[in-house]
């Protein structure tokens, strides 16, 4: 209270005197009214109110604290960052993902920056006699017996952004890019958009909410998902269970994004927050899931059917993988997705705590589905935080066939990591609904980033398998993969993730009977 009552005596002080001098001198003092009155203004109002005991007790002091911490993560991002301690990507990470997109310089000087004594630090064993890899366009083709239309998919693709999470420009250039450089686009569980057709491969997502294919009450809908699911640009059907950023939990829209436009497409009522429910309607069950898949395999005319999850109770996937074989129904593939994914908005407690990371879970999934005798049914697609070469080699070495990014196709748009995705505030266009904002975004000029940063970072893949003697992605296996475990031990991902089992083949799918680390 006295801390208050001095400020207001002296700001009150300083406006008479200046008044005083302005009548006995000159009227041109009045114009330093202009500093001590907003101020005694804004001491009034906060000593007033009592929402904020800071603001209330010490009111230009405090004032001046809210008023920096709201720009506190860009002073961080720009002036006290280094190019390795930025989450959940740091400089170093962003910038090779902007170098790419544009096709400028992407080598770095005077050697690596991270310790490579550290906890955690990884590599992979190059060759001294390395290969070559004539065709950079690597691919996988995705459909099992069951399917009439297999999809021959780029290993590295767009993951799944809805539109109204992502703006109308942002989606635009993306598929563009897709259909320049031919990888396939992941609608996200917000349905197809007009902008989602512009000539790239879709992968169409059903989530919880059945977004586009969905009855007045929300159920799944047939007619409409026949109709969508047999366009010639729709070439896969992902059925989302879970995704890494919020799993169990379902999808999030804010009002503020939910456009007219967009609840046309979602078939919802615009202006409200569209939360997606946490489990599907459809089934309720492993077995009832893999006759629904079925169901969708038929409707769309047998193409390419699998499913995105989140791994959480490992007892659940057994489940589904048990349920795979009583029913003798295969997706053609499974989206693994990682707990460190997610690009939009998600409960703290969600991204945080829940969910198995994704080297963990793919490590798990390749497992369970070679144990049981599915693995050559199913391709696996990995996403979580794959932006570079590397990344994508980390995550095939596990057993993935393929992988999603969606925060590096995001940083081939412009994104600069804000951290506004939940807002409806991007300073870039791409995660917002408001017209000024995403009609910066330039879709001639980010589509071509966009499918640059595709070419460049297959380029860099093929670059490090040729220096590690990798022939094709075959050969990309787990024990020629490295990490530093603690002070003194570096063990490979073979020995950290199949260490109960032999050695993953890729081309049989299977794992040697006797253990390759004879000399261990």
């Amino acid at each position: 209270m006295a801390v208050r009552k001095l400020i207001l005596i002296i700001i009150t002080a300083i406006n008479l005197v200046i008044i005083s001098f302005g009548i006995i001198f000159t009227p041109r003092w009045f114009w330093l009214l202009l500093i001590p009155i907003p101020l005694l203004i804004v001491a009034i109002y906060h000593s007033l109110q009592t929402k904020h005991a800071i603001l209330r007790n010490y009111p230009l002091v405090g004032a001046f604290r809210y008023f920096f911490e709201s720009f506190r993560p860009e002073l961080r991002q720009y002036f006290w960052e280094s190019d390795t301690d930025g989450r959940p990507f740091n400089r170093r990470q962003r910038s090779i993902v902007y170098q790419r997109a544009k096709n400028q310089r992407e080598t770095v000087a005077f050697g690596m920056q991270q310790d490579p004594q550290a906890v955690g630090n990884e590599w992979v064993a190059h060759s001294i006699f390395p290969t070559h890899i004539e065709n950079h366009d690597l691919r996988v083709l995705v459909g099992n017996k069951a399917c009439k239309q297999p999809y021959n998919m780029s290993i590295f693709n767009i993951s799944a952004m809805s539109y109204g999470a992502l703006s109308k420009t942002a989606i635009e250039a993306l598929n563009k890019g897709a259909a320049l450089q031919g990888f396939a686009h992941n609608t996200g569980e917000g349905g197809i958009s007009d902008y989602h057709i512009n000539g790239g491969d879709l992968i169409w997502q059903i989530g919880t909410g059945y977004f586009g294919c969905r009855d007045e009450n929300g159920y799944f809908n047939a007619e409409l998902f026949t109709e969508k699911a047999n366009r010639p640009y729709v070439k896969m059907i992902e059925l989302k269970i879970s995704q890494g950023a919020k799993p169990g939990h379902g999808g999030i829209l804010p009002a503020a994004k939910n456009t007219p436009e967009v609840a046309r497409i979602r078939h919802v009522v615009p202006g409200t927050d569209v939360l997606s429910p946490p489990a599907h309607s459809a089934f309720s069950n492993p077995v009832e899931m893999m006759h629904f898949i079925q169901k969708l395999r038929e409707l769309s005319g047998y193409k390419p059917v699998g499913f995105k999850i989140c791994i959480g109770d490992r007892q659940e996937f057994l489940d589904i993988c048990k349920a795979m074989q009583d029913t003798q129904i295969f997706p053609d593939f499974i989206a693994i997705d990682g707990a460190e994914g997610g690009t939009g908005a998600a409960p703290l407690e969600f991204t945080d705590n829940l969910g198995m990371p994704l080297y963990d879970a793919l490590a798990f999934a390749t497992k369970t589905l070679i144990s049981y005798g599915l693995k050559k049914h199913i391709k696996i697609i990995a996403s979580g935080k794959i932006i570079t070469g590397f990344d994508l080699l980390k995550v095939l070495a596990l057993g993935a066939d393929a992988c999603y990014s969606a925060r590096g196709m995001m940083f081939a748009l412009g994104c600069i990591q804000a951290l506004k995705c939940n807002e409806d505030v991007c300073p870039v266009g791409v995660a917002t609904q408001r017209p000024h904002l995403y009609k910066g975004l330039d879709v001639q000029d980010k589509h071509v980033r966009v499918a640059q940063f595709h070419r460049n970072t297959l380029r860099a893949t093929v670059e490090i398998m040729e220096a590690c003697g990798f022939k094709t992605v075959d050969d990309i296996t787990a024990d020629k993969f490295y990490r530093k475990v603690d002070a003194i031990t570096t063990l490979s991902f073979h020995e950290i993730y199949f260490k109960d089992t032999g050695r993953y083949i890729k081309k049989e799918n299977t794992f040697e009977k006797e253990d390759f680390l004879k000399d261990d």
